[in-house]
């Protein structure tokens, strides 16, 4: 690990640009994943992880790369964006859309443009899949940069979905209430026993899961809503970015989000525990740029350091003004990262 140094800022974005190529790759089951490459054909190779599971792809994305020296591909996951069939879809099946899955449509769009090898960058939920899929196919992988770490261990899992309610305690209990779940103060007060909180966030998660699957609309929009309310109030503190980025998105996105988060975190992402920070010896010989933010509530600083300490050619930078929504000085070295990798 080389050593951690706090952020320096490097300059603004690229400027805006559209794509010139796209389409739907057929992943199986019934899938579609939306794709598009923009910037340079012949540049260097790179792919945009997003977040979520479920958030999408955006244009602002775009202009993290320098359209002169890199051909960057953008792709929706499976049943958000504009990848079909759409997840605020009741009839949409989800049990075609596991981290398994995610893995192996990179792997398609990879072979379908005809790349060999590619940068990965992304954040939050996003980080998680790169790790994942740069430790099964270490060899397709140039360089990573990644904003916001994120594993998705259980333990992460449950501090944002409970452990963060010690900070919130208010807004936790109604997001508890919105599962139709009683709230009884010895199992989900913060300073109980680690095993029952653990119980609580994982029977939460759960009764969530069920209630975006309802056939009943009203049910999973009151659902959607109580979700992003909680959401929204584990960022509520930072000092940058909207103070409710989840709920201001269009319903229909607001509903694909939740119901693929439920469904991904109630399950653990599929992931055994500590099973990418046990494994992240794999990424050795992979330069690597984790950039996160001092006051990330969302997803704390330990994460990041651990995974630096376990990644040999990993370089942490801690920036001390952001939060999980990031900050200027946090974009800006992600875009000075990528525009090293860039050569």
């Amino acid at each position: 690990m080389s050593p951690v140094r706090t952020a320096s800022g490097a300059g603004p974005l690229h400027p805006p640009i559209d794509p010139y190529e796209q389409g739907m790759l057929d992943v199986g089951d019934g899938n579609l994943v939306h794709w598009e490459v923009c910037g340079n054909p012949r540049g260097k190779p790179a792919l945009v992880v997003h977040g979520g599971p479920g958030s999408g792809c955006t244009p602002y994305a775009r202009r993290f790369f320098d359209p002169e020296r890199y051909r960057t591909v953008l792709f929706d996951q499976r049943n958000c964006g504009r990848s079909t069939p759409h997840a605020a879809d009741p009839a949409a099946d989800m049990r075609h859309n596991t981290t398994a899955h995610l893995i192996a449509d990179m792997e398609r769009l990879r072979e379908h443009l005809g790349i060999e090898r590619w940068l990965l960058y992304g954040g939050s939920w996003g980080s998680t899949l790169i790790l994942a899929y740069a430790e099964a196919h270490p060899e397709r992988v140039s360089e990573i940069v990644i904003s916001s770490v994120t594993t998705t261990r259980r333990s992460e899992i449950e501090w944002l979905y409970g452990g963060a309610g010690a900070v919130f305690p208010a807004e936790w209990h109604r997001f508890r209430n919105g599962a139709g779940l009683p709230v009884d103060d010895s199992r989900t007060g913060w300073s109980g026993p680690a095993a029952d909180r653990s119980a609580v966030v994982r029977e939460t998660l759960r009764a969530y899961a069920r209630l975006v699957e309802s056939p009943d609309q009203a049910v999973r929009e009151r659902a959607t809503a109580d979700w992003v309310t909680w959401e929204d109030a584990v960022l509520s503190q930072e000092p940058n970015g909207s103070p409710t980025p989840y709920a201001e998105r269009p319903p229909t996105a607001q509903q694909a989000l939740v119901r693929i988060c439920a469904h991904y975190f109630s399950h653990g992402a599929w992931l055994d525990e500590g099973a990418l920070l046990r494994d992240a010896g794999r990424l050795a010989g992979i330069p690597g740029v984790l950039v996160h933010g001092r006051y990330d509530l969302g997803g704390p600083l330990g994460t990041a350091w651990e995974l630096a300490r376990a990644w040999p050619d990993a370089r942490l930078i801690v920036v001390q003004d952001a939060g999980h929504k990031g900050s200027d000085t946090q974009r800006d070295e992600v875009r000075a990262a990528l525009d090293a990798f860039a050569g």
